[in-house]
């Protein structure tokens, strides 16, 4: 059962952002792999930040949200050079939980899709309480 929040985070918010494959960008030079092909880790970066981007311009003063749990299928390779594209689309709040879906595609081609769950935080407290050693 999904409960009803006081801020205005709801299903249906989405984003898209594009990244060119360099160089940089590759699973050899992120350490995920030998092969000059765009790297999962940076895969992963870029649904990420479409998912901030989604809620970005919706979130509560003082207000940011935090990853806390992936699920990601790296689908297919993409060489240097080529532009992917990340969508990102909130499709359940359950309090603070932001449950995302996220593709990532090069033209027609699906390159990966998942699942991505953030949790809304108070900016300042969760940087203090990261900064507190145990």
């Amino acid at each position: 059962m999904q409960e009803q929040s006081d801020h205005p985070l709801t299903p249906g918010l989405t984003a898209r952002l594009e990244m060119t494959v360099t160089d940089a960008d590759t699973a050899q030079a992120v350490g995920s792999g030998d092969v000059p092909v765009l790297g999962t880790p940076r895969v992963l970066a870029l649904a990420e930040a479409a998912t901030v981007a989604a809620t970005a311009r919706q979130l509560p003063a003082g207000s940011t949200t935090v990853g806390t749990r992936v699920e990601l299928r790296h689908l297919a390779p993409t060489p240097v050079g080529r532009t992917v594209t990340a969508q990102a689309r909130l499709t359940s709040v359950d309090r603070r939980r932001l449950v995302f879906t996220v593709t990532v595609t090069e033209g027609d081609q699906e390159v990966a899709a998942g699942e991505v769950e953030r949790v809304l935080v108070d900016r300042h407290r969760f940087v203090e309480r990261a900064g507190q050693t145990s």
